[in-house]
């Protein structure tokens, strides 16, 4: 399948880069780079001064780690957004639904979503599922992202990396152009 992007009219959107994700209940990640290389392109997309929205986890389940008021709840360091920059808040896994960052990217002229965040096969892969599905051209920097390590119903556990990569594959054969940070930043 074929994406045709442009980033002169892309969105930096962010997706729960928030401090919840370092400890428990959470299980083990596997990207120690994702920190480094979000900010990498949020740094880029400031001093261009293109346009970055934020997406933060509001949880509303009793006990969740990422509920308002809790620490994990805060975003991860470096990641606040600054002056003019953009915070849409969701409770659910796609932050399309219940929100309304459908609109915010039609006032800033968005064609292109590049998307990166936590966890790449939850609230990103479903936030780029819903987005393409609504018509954006997506994109998912895929080093930009992490995830878990999770049961696979059988008695064992699925390496975070390997459902990461095989995220990275369905969502690049259907629903979005993948690339990585440093051939982002140099189209930059």
């Amino acid at each position: 399948m074929t994406f045709q992007t442009d980033l002169n009219d892309a969105v930096l959107l962010l997706v729960d880069f928030q401090q919840a994700f370092d400890g428990p209940p959470w299980p083990q990640r596997w990207n120690n780079d994702v920190d480094r290389n979000a900010l990498a392109l949020l740094a880029a997309w400031r001093k261009a001064r293109r346009p970055v929205i934020h997406v933060r986890h509001d949880s509303v389940e009793t006990g969740s780690t990422l509920r308002p008021g809790e620490p994990g709840h805060a975003m991860r360091p470096g990641f606040e957004p600054l002056a003019g920059e953009q915070l849409v808040t969701k409770s659910v896994n796609s932050a399309f639904i219940g929100t309304d960052l459908d609109l915010r990217l039609r006032r800033l002229g968005a064609k292109t979503v590049v998307t990166c965040g936590i966890s790449t096969d939850m609230c990103v892969s479903t936030t780029i599922r819903t987005g393409a599905n609504m018509g954006w051209a997506m994109m998912l920097v895929e080093d930009a992202c992490d995830c878990f390590a999770l049961p696979d119903g059988k008695g064992g556990t699925l390496s975070a990396e390997d459902v990461h990569r095989a995220h990275v594959a369905t969502l690049g054969f259907e629903f979005c152009k993948v690339t990585s940070t440093d051939t982002l930043l140099e189209a930059l």
